[in-house]
């Protein structure tokens, strides 16, 4: 079955039509027969993917008993790695797509896992629904989800792979959260639209949300017409587009004389000129190397060549929504690591996905440094004016809090240079915690062994009662052992009983190396085991939070296998874990899945049973 494809629009029609985000990834046809477990995912080329996405593939084979009433059935969609709700990261599918190692493939699937979100219902218990109306079909397709417990909107954390995309009737509202999480686009559907196989429909319109980018000319093409293009990265000139649709006759006839004038022939009907002519390239995102589906947008005669740089790349790349204004943003946060406001912002962009559901529904407490590092700092948790009004806030004990709810809340605390964030262990809608953490303390960074050591043996503690355990570097000179809980099911006094309980087994275990004294005069350049500090009204920085020291050290998420002798906290800079999360994802990922899973009223049993 070949899929129905989008034309291209450059404006959102108004009237009869339904609006979804668009999603980059590869497009799918899901097809499930009746009696098999599984389904069947086919590409637009006929080929069968389920090799390629096996995280897909068990997961409906685990929810084969909820989907088996409705078989057989297709649905059509696309299969996605989400980096937020509204946005999709196409290198990652498409590194997947060429993979035939199944160990490479299994251990991609278990650090990027996809998700295959459906936009549309074929055929269901056998009957095709092709020439249903397409509201027909939504409506349809709503009712099959809610029937098997599954999302009609689309969650990046959900941990469910099967998903359905959400259809909104108001353009203006669906554009503008395109645009604020940095999606490739809108698709436009007529609602009466039907669905016809392996036809280009002007019913249904693809308007993407183009990214502009300024790259300097330096090579053409004659025997293809191609231009080059490239940026500054560390003083070195790196090629990162090749183009030439989007030029007007005219313009294509000016560059090329330019080059057959003043060009460097380098062989094969390539020519070359120095670093000079700067130009604006249309594209919907980078993939690591190239600009995706380029085109020229117009000439930049108001910028000098040192301007188009990586840096400036990835501003461009990831604008900072329309609603959030930055001050100052050449101002020096880091100056230690070169780091300005301009990057420290980017930084929070990068990281909102994994940070944000730790901030989701918080009272936060931030520590702002308006001058930057080093520099004057002050704890905010009360916030009375000039509020904007994408900011929610929550009144407790006579205090206005900010609840950072989304990603321009976070930009615009930024942008106030509030630095780290630190929250409660639980949220506002409840008085019970979500997480235990324990707090490891060196005495300085020169014992950071002390806290690898002691993280080790908690865990090894934490296995005994077949509690998962998820740790952090602190971004100063400890780290941070954490044991997600099930929502509003356990007090403070009962996860107190338990930190008290492992943290001086510890002590009465190792005397030497480990202690729960408070004072610091009487704890012997030992680490201190902070038990006290996991209760209600207390906080603990959160996940991904710069800290306040010079070099913008972060508290960042581990992987348990890189605790050992040769963890260095001073590498965890804001560039770093960037890079990080690119290459290794985000060792919290299962977090929220964990805790609702986790075998805590057990564990406090044996640990009674031991008292």
């Amino acid at each position: 079955m070949k899929p129905m494809l989008l034309t291209d629009s450059n404006e959102i029609p108004v009237g009869d039509w339904l609006y979804e985000s668009k999603y980059d990834g590869y497009r799918c046809i899901l097809s499930w027969d009746k009696d098999i477990h599984y389904p069947v995912l086919k590409s637009r080329n006929d080929n069968i993917l389920n090799e390629k996405f096996p995280e897909i593939i068990k997961y409906c084979e685990s929810i084969y008993d909820k989907i088996a009433p409705h078989l057989p059935l297709i649905l059509d969609g696309e299969v996605v790695y989400l980096k937020n709700d509204f946005q999709s990261e196409f290198s990652i599918v498409q590194k997947r797509g060429r993979m035939n190692n199944p160990q490479t493939i299994n251990s991609n699937a278990d650090t990027f896992p996809c998700h295959y979100i459906t936009f549309d219902i074929l055929q269901y218990k056998g009957k095709p629904k092709l020439n249903s109306q397409l509201t027909t079909r939504k409506q349809m397709l709503t009712k099959f989800f809610d029937s098997i417990n599954h999302p009609t909107t689309v969650s990046y954390i959900d941990e469910r792979r099967l998903q359905a995309i959400d259809a909104v009737e108001d353009s203006d509202l669906i554009w503008e959260r395109v645009k604020t999480h940095n999606g490739e686009g809108v698709i436009a559907k007529k609602k009466t639209s039907k669905w016809v196989e392996g036809t280009r429909s002007t019913s249904w319109l693809k308007i993407k949300n183009w990214k502009y980018v300024d790259v300097i000319l330096t090579k053409f093409d004659k025997s293809n017409g191609f231009f080059a293009g490239a940026i500054y990265k560390e003083d070195n000139l790196l090629e990162i587009v090749s183009f030439k649709h989007g030029l007007k006759e005219e313009e294509n006839k000016t560059l090329t004389t330019f080059f057959k004038t003043y060009g460097t022939s380098l062989g094969n009907e390539v020519s070359e000129i120095p670093p000079s002519i700067c130009v604006s390239i249309a594209c919907i995102d980078f993939d690591g190397s190239k600009l995706r589906e380029p085109r020229f947008h117009s000439f930049q005669h108001t910028i000098n060549p040192d301007e188009c740089s990586w840096n400036n790349m990835q501003r461009q790349l990831n604008p900072i929504p329309e609603n959030v204004v930055v001050t100052h943003p050449d101002k020096p946060v880091f100056p230690v690591n070169a780091i300005i406001k301009d990057d420290y912002l980017l930084y929070l962009q990068k990281v909102a996905p994994f940070m944000m559901p730790f901030l989701k529904d918080r009272l936060l407490t931030v520590i702002r440094y308006p001058h930057g590092l080093p520099g004057e700092s002050f704890y905010q948790k009360n916030y009375l004016e000039n509020i904007p009004d994408y900011v929610t806030t929550h009144i407790a004990e006579e205090t206005n809090c900010v609840i950072c709810n989304n990603i321009e809340t976070l930009l615009w605390l930024g942008n106030q240079l509030a630095i780290e964030f630190h929250i409660p262990f639980q949220t506002i809608h409840t008085d019970k915690p979500t997480e235990i953490v324990f707090d490891l303390d060196p005495p300085s960074v020169e014992e950071f062994h002390l806290a690898v050591n002691a993280a080790l043996k908690l865990k090894a503690i934490l296995d005994h009662f077949s509690l998962q355990s998820f740790i952090k570097i602190s971004g100063g000179k400890g780290m941070q052992v954490y044991i997600p809980l099930p929502f509003n099911t356990f007090t403070y006094k009962e996860t107190g009983i338990f930190t008290e309980f492992v943290c001086k087994f510890l002590e009465q275990q190792y005397p030497k190396w480990f202690t729960v004294e408070r004072l610091k005069k009487n704890r012997e350049n030992r680490l201190y085991l902070d038990y006290v500090q996991h209760r209600e009204g207390k906080t603990i920085v959160a996940p991904y939070s710069t800290r306040g020291n010079a070099n913008g050290l972060v508290a960042a998420p581990l992987y348990w296998d890189e605790v050992n002798e040769h963890l260095k906290p001073k590498k965890f800079t804001t560039i770093h874990v960037m890079e990080r999360i690119r290459i290794l994802g985000n060792p919290f990922r299962e977090f929220k899945e964990a805790g609702e899973n986790q075998p805590f009223k057990t564990a406090l049993d044996q640990m009674n049973g031991l008292g």
